[in-house]
């Protein structure tokens, strides 16, 4: 093959990856897009130029799509500022200003963005998952198994999650499907035993990446930090500076609720990144600004359907498309 041909395939391939995840983002946007989208276009066709009540309309848009109550304000601020210094009265300049706005906002709050796991150079690579019960959490593990498994990596789990009646055995039931490793302990056993187990077999099996699976209890902070800390002592001592990564899992469609439960693991454990889940389920797509804003962990995947290949490395250009683009359509 000619360096002309094997470039042209080179690029073709990338350019069809493009438009999958471009199609994936739109389709798992939908409902959110006519939401937010049609209510932005709705709102510019009532104005024929731009003013306070305009505003105050558009603030009322964004919080109601879960970009939350500050940044929502922070963000119609600028929009403010802007139009006043640039002499904007057009509303579709405005709304264009707001989707880079938004991108701005997001790109510098907090942390670097960097999606996929950086794995150790040697030994396992061991993520540990978070999230409350009905969230997605034993499903999104599949899927990042999945995903890292198809990339060449030795993948195993460990089923931590002792407590919830069925959850070791619908772990084991993903891993199976998948052909990966798990390690289990009987229902009730302490997770940080479960963990220390993983541990061992991922160093004696050659494991790439270990997936720890935890409990998703809230009730009480005490317990939960209790419980995290020690699975993450026993983790380091078996692996050093394991956990590498902690991932918490976030259900789209709770909304505010999700910032809320992001907040209190936040506070018991160093969480490096945020997993979105059922963001095609929800018509307030918002909340991936809204987290980004309120913690500052950038969001490393988003749940665009229920397919294993529906869980996508966040995009920020992807995704703000992907939830205006009805509005430029219209």
């Amino acid at each position: 093959m000619g360096l002309f041909s094997f470039l042209k395939n080179k690029f073709s391939k990338k350019d069809v990856k493009e438009k999958e995840e471009t199609k994936s983002y739109e389709k798992g946007l939908e409902k959110s897009r006519k939401a937010f989208a049609s209510k932005l276009d709705s709102l510019s066709k009532r104005y024929a130029s731009v003013n306070e009540e305009y505003f105050e309309e558009l603030e009322e848009i964004l919080i109601e799509s879960d970009v939350g109550v500050e940044l929502s304000i922070r963000l119609i601020e600028k929009l403010l500022d802007q139009a006043k210094l640039e002499k904007i009265t057009d509303p579709k300049t405005i709304n264009e200003a707001l989707v880079d706005a938004m991108f701005v906002d997001y790109a510098t709050s907090g942390e670097a963005i960097e999606n996929e796991i950086t794995f150790q150079k040697e030994g396992p690579t061991v993520l540990l998952v978070c999230g409350v019960n009905g969230v997605g959490k034993t499903t999104s593990i599949a899927k990042l198994a999945y995903r890292y498994k198809n990339k060449g990596k030795k993948v195993a789990l460990a089923a931590g999650d002792t407590f919830r009646a069925g959850a070791v055995e619908q772990l084991s039931v993903w891993a199976k499907r998948l052909g990966v490793d798990i390690v289990t302990g009987k229902e009730g056993a302490d997770p940080a035993s479960v963990a220390y187990d993983g541990a061992k077999f991922a160093k004696e099996h050659g494991i790439d990446l270990l997936i720890v699976d935890t409990a998703g209890r809230l009730q009480t902070k005490n317990n939960l930090m209790q419980e995290l800390g020690k699975m993450s002592r026993v983790l380091s001592k078996e692996i050093p500076g394991a956990p590498h990564e902690t991932f918490l899992i976030i259900d789209a469609t709770t909304g505010q609720n999700g910032v809320v439960q992001a907040k209190a693991f936040k506070e018991v454990t160093p969480v490096s990144g945020i997993v979105i889940t059922k963001m095609d389920g929800t018509s307030k797509g918002g909340i991936i600004l809204s987290i980004r804003d309120e913690l500052g962990v950038p969001v490393r995947f988003i749940g665009l359907g229920e397919k294993m290949e529906d869980l996508r490395e966040f995009d920020l250009d992807q995704y703000l498309n992907g939830l205006l683009l009805g509005e430029q359509d219209a």
